[in-house]
């Protein structure tokens, strides 16, 4: 959650009728509690107001924590976990990414050939040289498959969450559950999202990304920025002269006044109790020096950040690798964030979406340099095993070519691309049939993937969850067992 959304959060809650935070603190000047100076507000709020005190109670709205979890035997200690997801928003085509069919006709295997990886009997295209290098370190699933709509937004609900969403019930995403079940590292924030969310995909619906029912306060910190711009930054963290003033034996009157604050609130809404915990997290990400470090990518030497690509999927996988080695659990990689005017996997063959031969000038190259070399970096540094990178798409593409020359939306069969984190490496999981059109062996669903991903983070896929309306949901549909093949 961004701090941006928290502000408009506060605004929404249900304040008693003549009282303000604003009122709490003076309507016309408020007493900055960690620097020197009054400020003086005049049009809305700004990232930086909400460190004022009239603001900062609500950084600690949110539900039962982690020591509630943990006491109740809901929280795998020995399994800890990480995960990057990368998102490969637009949906790859398995024929000419990981299922090549070369013996097919042209009109169905398309124009790239399939290369031999470092694993005797695993081909993959040629357009990802430098990941054929590291085939004894991922799993292919290849007989990936949903029945629902041929559209991006259902897909991406699906590929994040194990479920479509349906009667207006938003199913968290898994690094939502990974923080509600075991809560932050120290003082990274738990879950993170790069650059930006997923934005239009043509069906105006949600596409997963958010704790849903589980509520705001579970939502990924969001970068909201691009980290292959040279003046990259981080909007809602602040600079360190910002910083200066702040000093750290005013933190606990700080929050004794906050708490004095919305005591009220607190007493009539239960769900909304302030927990020093989250407070504490809040400010802590803002202010910790640990917290600045670990998002200056500048720190990274310059050969390798071109090893990874100086492009915004690059760069953000260059991040994420970052973030985990620091201790945040999960971190979510969108590789676009539209399909629209965009070069993505989205290859339908004409405008405004892409052409198949940009798989091998620009996406493919892309994928292959970021995924090779965090691959490289996770296993050189030992995190492979403690990290589980989840490589997908929402779906995969038809397998014949059509009029324009491109692939259009199938969500029939597709593969997803596994690592590290409990995954068996060196292996292919499930086949096609012989145009890719169809699981052939082993057929699942996203659902079977979202239980692979509960099973490798520790987290018991028959685990109950409750809406704020009451209703109980069971983390993963009955039926949807882990992939068992794919572990160690």
């Amino acid at each position: 959650m961004t701090l941006t959304q928290l502000a408009t959060l506060s605004h929404a809650l249900p304040w008693r009728e003549g009282w303000s935070p604003g009122a709490a603190f003076g309507a016309r000047k408020m007493f900055r509690l960690d620097a020197d100076r009054k400020v003086h507000f005049c049009d809305g709020v700004t990232r930086r107001d909400f460190l004022h005190a009239g603001a900062l109670g609500f950084l600690g709205l949110t539900l039962p924590e982690f020591c509630t979890l943990k006491a109740a035997g809901a929280v795998d200690p020995k399994k800890d976990i990480s995960c990057i997801q990368l998102m490969l928003v637009g949906g790859p085509s398995q024929l000419d990414t990981w299922d090549m069919k070369p013996d097919a006709p042209a009109s169905i295997r398309g124009p790239y050939k399939p290369i031999k990886t470092n694993v005797s009997g695993i081909e993959i295209s040629e357009i990802f040289p430098r990941m054929a290098k590291h085939a004894d370190k991922f799993a292919l699933l290849r007989s990936c498959y949903h029945t629902a709509a041929a559209v991006h937004d259902t897909g991406c609900q699906m590929m994040q969450t194990g479920r479509l969403f349906q009667g207006g019930l938003e199913s968290p995403n898994y690094g939502s559950v990974l923080r509600y079940d075991k809560g932050p590292r120290g003082d990274m924030p738990p879950n993170v999202l790069i650059p930006v969310p997923i934005g239009q995909l043509g069906g105006n619906l949600p596409h997963g990304d958010t704790a849903g029912f589980l509520g705001k306060a579970y939502d990924p910190f969001v970068l909201n920025a691009d980290p292959s711009d040279p003046n990259f930054k981080v909007p809602d963290m602040l600079p360190p002269d910002y910083i200066a003033a702040v000093r750290v034996d005013r933190r606990r009157s700080w929050r004794d006044e906050i708490n004095k604050s919305v005591q009220y609130f607190e007493e009539s809404n239960q769900d909304s109790k302030l927990m020093d915990s989250t407070f504490d997290q809040a400010y802590t990400l803002m202010t910790s020096a640990k917290a600045r470090e670990a998002f200056e990518l500048t720190q990274e030497p310059e050969d390798v950040r071109k090893r990874y690509g100086m492009n915004r999927f690059g760069q953000g996988c260059l991040l994420a690798r970052r973030l985990v080695e620091r201790g945040v659990r999960f971190v979510t990689v969108n590789m676009f964030e539209t399909v629209f005017n965009e070069i993505t996997w989205d290859i339908h063959g004409s405008a405004p979406f892409s052409p198949i031969s940009c798989y091998s000038d620009l996406v493919g190259p892309m994928f292959d340099n970021a995924y090779s070399s965090l691959l490289e970096d996770l296993s050189r540094q030992g995190l492979l095993d403690s990290t589980l990178v989840l490589a997908t798409g929402e779906f995969g593409r038809t397998p014949r070519i059509n009029p324009a020359g491109g692939r259009d939306h199938w969500p029939q069969c597709w593969t997803v691309v596994l690592a590290g984190g409990g995954i068996k490496g060196g292996q292919v999981v499930g086949a096609s049939d012989n145009i890719g059109g169809a699981p052939k062996d082993r057929p699942v669903m996203p659902a079977h993937v979202a239980a692979t991903v509960y099973k490798c983070l520790g987290i018991p896929i028959d685990r109950e969850l409750k809406t704020p309306q009451g209703r109980v949901v069971r983390l993963v549909d009955h039926g949807f067992d882990p992939i068992d093949e794919l572990s160690v």
